[in-house]
């Protein structure tokens, strides 16, 4: 069997060797008070993915799951180069970006009669009919088509040849374990492969195949063949949006000659050292955040380890990015135009 290194290993190992990219333990810990009051509310919780989200799917269903399975496969890449500029999709009267308008797109082929969700559809779909299904509502194609393209006939297929043309199936083999399911993802998937090399060692962020086993838990709601004990054994998402959220608030900071390289708009290539020790920092630095939130409640007397873990505090750092955009703008997020993020 392959080895993947656990991506919160190589988060502590990429952290501890650091130069241009620093966790601040005390701001981590600011942090945590900061989400003391919030984590213990309704929208920091699992219910959150579908109250706070119109766009998710409603049902607890294999069908669910399989829409799932589709855009996690293409959630990467939707930074624009121009903020004036981008990639936007209407879907019911309202305009949607980034990841959304992946979402967006997905469900107005549903909505057409195109059946985006199915593995014998998508692992035979032409680049053109990839094209007309993201299609934009402004003159700014969805970026990577071609990587998008590639991506899904690639996953479409292992679904088929594999799985009986669902992911619902993977679900059911993990029997119960987020781990079993992210290993069976990164066994068969090649696209979710998200390693770097860093120090001279093989590290992981695996940003997509850990989101992919979360949203299935989020959309099965923790219950049923969702109902992943070990849940918190995975990490937060690594992606570019985190990162400036938690250099914002002052858990993670970024030496001056990095800040000067990301204010001049540098495009970083997957593997980069900048990159890796910006994703790595993020990991590590969310890990603490939660290690700190649960002390927090231990000392009250609280054991919230049912209701705090990597996953929902991405999910809340996520949506706090979206909302709070204008405060962050003058935090630059790093560019790298690549399919693992």
């Amino acid at each position: 069997m392959e080895a993947f290194p656990s991506p919160l290993d190589s988060a502590k190992f990429i952290a501890g060797k650091s130069r241009d990219v620093s966790v601040d333990e005390e701001g981590a810990r600011r942090v945590a008070e900061g989400l003391f009051d919030k984590a213990a509310a309704a929208e920091f919780g699992l219910a959150g993915w579908k109250s706070l989200h119109e766009l998710n799917p409603r049902a607890a269903s294999g069908e669910a799951v399989d829409w799932v399975f589709l855009v996690d496969t293409l959630n990467f890449s939707f930074w624009s180069e121009r903020e004036e500029h981008k990639y936007l999709v209407k879907y019911k009267g309202k305009t949607y970006s980034g990841y959304w308008s992946l979402c967006a797109a997905v469900n107005r082929a549903l909505d057409e009669g195109i059946p985006i969700t199915s593995a014998s559809y998508f692992a035979t779909m032409t680049l053109d009919q990839v094209r007309h299904v993201f299609r934009s509502d402004t003159e700014v194609p969805i970026p990577l088509i071609e990587e998008r393209h590639r991506v899904l006939n690639e996953s479409g297929t292992v679904l088929l040849e594999k799985f009986g043309g669902s992911f619902f199936t993977c679900v059911k083999m993990s029997e119960k374990s987020a781990q079993r399911l992210l290993r069976l993802v990164l066994e068969n998937f090649p696209s979710y492969r998200d390693e770097a090399v860093f120090e001279k060692k093989k590290v992981s962020f695996y940003k997509r195949a850990q989101i992919l086993v979360a949203d299935t838990w989020s959309v099965l709601e923790g219950k049923g063949d969702g109902s992943f004990d070990d849940i918190s054994s995975l990490t937060i998402f690594a992606d570019y949006r985190i990162p400036q959220v938690l250099v914002h608030l002052k858990a993670m900071k970024y030496s001056e000659e990095l800040m000067k390289k990301l204010r001049e708009g540098t495009i970083f290539q997957s593997g980069d050292r900048e990159e890796v020790e910006i994703r790595g920092c993020s990991v590590w630095c969310c890990a603490l955040i939660c290690k700190h939130l649960l002390e927090l409640y231990e000392k009250k007397g609280q054991d919230m380890r049912e209701k705090i873990n990597a996953v929902l505090l991405d999910y809340y750092l996520w949506d706090y990015a979206r909302d709070h955009r204008e405060e962050m703008k003058d935090i630059p997020f790093h560019r790298v135009r690549c399919i693992y993020y």
